[in-house]
């Protein structure tokens, strides 16, 4: 067996640069892979002649990609090629040592393996706050309350400086809070200390008492007994750790990382004191598709790689340029790569550019028939009708075998151009998925899901204050109307949602009852709790409900409560008020029993059958919503809680309010990212690294300017970076170059023209009166959709998959498919599954054991 081989076995035939790139093992590699050119095959080839031709080590490859999506497909691409290697030579590979997945999650698994600390003892891993977890406690009003008197500010006038300083146009604690998180993380990201700051801050006061507050931050996460990171500053542990011992540069023989473009300066400087040892540090990227310079990315790692070689390793890397593309039809090809021809990308001295250039960039489609289409160029609305037709003509002719094959692109999903768009497909009676053209709590299956339990626990009290939160107000009584009209359809529901708003009610007044008969006998709350003493005369408190006097009178608590006397930790009375007088159903339990009435029944039903599959996306993204509610407050809902209001204020004032306000969700699923039966509308940054048998560029807004965090922390910086006044124009080049370059078949560019729009210069010198006009397009030039195999196929697991699905396939579509997060009854099942497996396992072991000394 040898790779020329295993290709011919797995029906893929590199072409010579593929080829090289898959071949080339020692020193470091710039693979400059440009959009369809088969980067993700490269990858994977490489990596698996490293493993199986050069007995690389597993535990000694480093592969960082840039979602965790990309990191499970590559995962499971490898571990297929690998069996089919087991199967005709015995020998086996073993991944779980291998270092695959996003820089973040390598660093985390770094902190705590042995391999890397110094002294190579067992150290705490940091937990890892996610942007949720990092919004909610920047937000909190006790860290309000500390930063603010610490700088010595009252709150409405560090509001008022923060508009000013951040120009972010609002006074609002919500979009203080998003501002602050954006500046923190890049100084976290560029490694900037609190002392260096200090410099660049001593002639600015507002940036001096931000500095004071990031420091606050910083404390707060590790100064307590557990300690926190939030996504930056777990690189800079990472980084850190790899600094202070010597030893690791030479634990990893390859450092392959994807997108490398979409890196920042502290993930620059982890790979080369990886890749310092072996000098073995190959990159993968495209700087046309660099997008995220707003969340720290610096596209000059990826330009300036050689530079930077030599500048860390002292070895000049070797140059690979993907650039045979293999998704596109010629004409698109053409077009996108003329496209970023059209701006200047020099240096003002004249030595190089800002860009590389002469990538070669060319179709492997030898179709030279229209596939790039405009629109006629008058008004949004009238386009989006033209657009709409046209669309309608695809699906009827089946040019496309789903809706969600078609694609609409947009620099942002607030605009107005979004809004006549769907418009428009919905009057021809099209489906639409826009999970970002709204917020997530305004679409249709979370406005009844919240609307039943506002039904269930009653609406939040109105303190009559005005924006967002008069707006959430008005959203509750929105809520609750639809709430009533689905309980008039179904009084099956109705019933339902009174029996648990009963429940609510009764299990507020067992506490309130029981606290009171502890006061009418003289009892302190707060002392021991002794069955022999209380358990009788608080079960006799007149009114209680059954559950409250079944939870009294359990033998178990009885036996517990007496081993916590004997041991002098005893139970609270108040503890055991509290345990008896809760509700026995979490939020995301009764969000599963709500699922099985007919409204929700009928989602699932679409989506068994392929019809439409948005709802059941939407109430899969919900469960995420309740489980993340549940890890961050208490799972069970308690009397007191009710009684204090406090269930209510924490769920629906607290936890919603801030989601809802936060507006985004991006949904991401690990096989199937749109829905069946729904056309897509994303951002052009969310179709990054998608492809899509037709692509419709929705408007060609030439609106942007600068980041405000880029000014403030440009300064910072000992960088040779773009300048600044070019970053916008830049920035715009490379978002239209990734919308373009997405489309397969046929790429739709709506050029909107008159009073009022503004179009991107670019455009306006592409789009003459020579571009085909979509009245003018002949639809049967357009090649049908050929279902393609995925490159990296899916790993499907016997335990997991088969016999799940082999139980109850709605259950393997819920779970597995769509991602549903299980509730607390699908967690005990499973928990009480493996222990029984393992006692299973053991018990065989024991009896093993004994045959063998028989």
């Amino acid at each position: 067996m040898n790779l020329d081989t295993m290709f011919a076995q797995s029906g893929f035939t590199p072409n010579p640069q593929q080829e090289r790139a898959i071949k080339h093992l020692s020193n470091p590699l710039f693979l400059i892979a440009g959009p369809g050119s088969g980067k993700t095959r490269v990858l994977l080839w490489r990596t698996v002649n490293l493993l199986v031709f050069q007995k690389i080590d597993p535990k000694r490859i480093f592969l960082s990609t840039f979602t965790e999506k990309a990191a499970k497909q590559l995962r499971d691409g490898l571990e297929t090629i690998l069996g089919q290697v087991t199967n005709q030579t015995g020998r086996r590979f073993n991944l779980s040592k291998m270092y695959i997945g996003t820089v973040h999650s390598l660093c985390q698994r770094m902190l705590g393996d042995r391999r890397f600390v110094p002294d190579r003892s067992r150290q705490q891993i940091p937990s890892l706050l996610d942007e949720l977890d990092q919004y909610f406690l920047l937000h909190h009003y006790r860290f309000w309350e500390e930063f603010l008197s610490e700088i010595g500010m009252e709150r409405e006038q560090f509001l008022e400086e923060q508009k000013d300083f951040f120009k972010n146009g609002s006074r609002s604690r919500h979009q203080a809070t998003v501002s602050m998180i954006s500046l923190f993380n890049r100084w976290s990201e560029e490694n900037l200390p609190v002392e260096e700051l200090r410099k660049f801050s001593s002639c600015d006061a507002f940036l001096d008492k931000l500095v004071t507050i990031y420091q606050l931050y910083l404390q707060k996460l590790r100064g307590g007994k557990h300690r926190q990171a939030d996504f930056s500053l777990l690189q800079q542990e990472a980084l850190q750790m790899l600094m202070n011992n010597d030893r690791v540069i030479h634990e990893f023989e390859h450092i392959i990382i994807d997108e490398y473009q979409d890196t920042n300066a502290i993930q620059e400087k982890i790979f080369f004191r990886l890749a310092e040892g072996h000098k073995n540090i190959c990159v993968v990227g495209d700087d046309d598709q660099a997008l995220y310079r707003f969340r720290g990315a610096t596209v000059e790692n990826f330009v300036q790689f050689p530079q930077r070689c030599q500048e860390y390793l002292q070895v000049k890397p070797t140059e690979i340029k993907l650039s045979v593309n293999y998704r596109s039809r010629k004409k698109i090809v053409d077009f996108y790569t003329a496209f970023m021809e059209q701006e200047d990308w020099g240096r003002e001295d004249g030595k190089g550019f800002y860009r590389l250039a002469d990538k070669g960039i060319r179709a492997n489609s030898i179709d030279t028939r229209a596939s790039v289409i405009a629109s006629t160029n008058t008004d949004n609305e009238s386009i989006a009708e033209e657009i709409a037709l046209l669309v309608k003509k695809l699906l009827d002719e089946k040019k496309v075998a789903d809706p969600n094959q078609i694609a609409f692109l947009f620099s942002s999903l607030k605009a107005r151009p979004v809004v006549l768009m769907k418009r428009a497909l919905e009057k021809m009676g099209l489906n639409v998925y826009a999970p970002r053209a709204t917020r997530f709590f305004e679409l249709e299956e979370p406005i009844a899901v919240m609307g039943l339990f506002l039904s269930i626990f009653g609406k939040p009290q109105d303190n009559g204050y005005a924006g967002d939160y008069q707006r959430f107000q008005e959203w509750m009584e929105l809520c609750l109307k639809r709430a009533e009209e689905l309980m008039k359809e179904d009084q099956h529901l109705a019933r339902y949602i009174s029996k648990k708003r009963m429940e609510v009610e009764q299990t507020a007044k067992d506490y309130q009852l029981l606290t009171g008969k502890v006061e009418e006998e003289g009892w302190d709350l707060q002392g021991p709790y002794d069955p022999d003493i209380h358990k009788q005369i608080l079960k006799d408190t007149e009114g209680i409900s059954k559950e409250a006097k079944k939870g009294l009178g359990s033998y178990v608590l009885d036996r517990i409560a007496k081993r916590k006397l004997e041991e002098n930790e005893p139970f609270t009375l108040h503890y055991i008020v509290n345990r008896v007088s809760s509700l026995d159903w979490s939020v995301l339990d009764c969000f599963y029993r709500l699922c099985r009435f007919k409204y929700f029944q009928q989602m699932f039903e679409l989506a068994e059958n392929g019809t439409d599959e948005g709802p059941i996306w939407n109430l899969s993204q919900m469960t995420k919503y309740l489980a993340r509610y549940m890890e961050q407050n208490q799972v069970v809902i308690s009397g007191r809680l009710l009684v204090e209001n406090r269930f209510v204020q924490s769920f629906f004032m607290g936890f919603v309010y801030s989601l809802y306000r936060l507006g985004e969700t991006e949904l991401e699923n690990g096989d199937n990212p749109f829905p069946k039966g729904r056309i897509p509308f994303l951002t052009i940054h969310q179709s990054k690294g998608l492809e899509f048998p037709v692509v419709i560029l929705g408007s060609l807004n030439s609106k942007r300017r600068t980041q405000r965090v880029e000014e403030i922390v440009r300064p910072m910086l000992n960088r040779n970076s773009e300048p600044l006044e070019k970053v916008p124009d830049f920035d715009m080049m490379r978002m239209y170059y990734v919308a373009l370059s997405r489309a397969e078949n046929l790429l739709v560019i709506a050029n909107a023209r008159g009073r009022g729009i503004s179009t991107f210069k670019p455009f306006k010198e592409m789009l003459d009166k020579k571009t085909l006009r979509i009245p003018d397009f002949d639809l049967a030039t357009l090649p049908a959709v050929i279902m393609k195999q995925d490159v990296l196929p899916r790993i499907y697991s016997y335990t997991s998959d088969f016999l799940l699905y082999q139980k109850c396939p709605r259950q393997y579509m819920v779970f597995r498919k769509y991602g549903f997060v299980p509730s607390r009854s699908q967690t005990m099942f499973f928990g009480t599954l493996v222990h029984k497996t393992i006692e299973d396992l053991h018990n065989r072991l024991i009896s093993l054991k004994r045959e063998v000394k028989l």
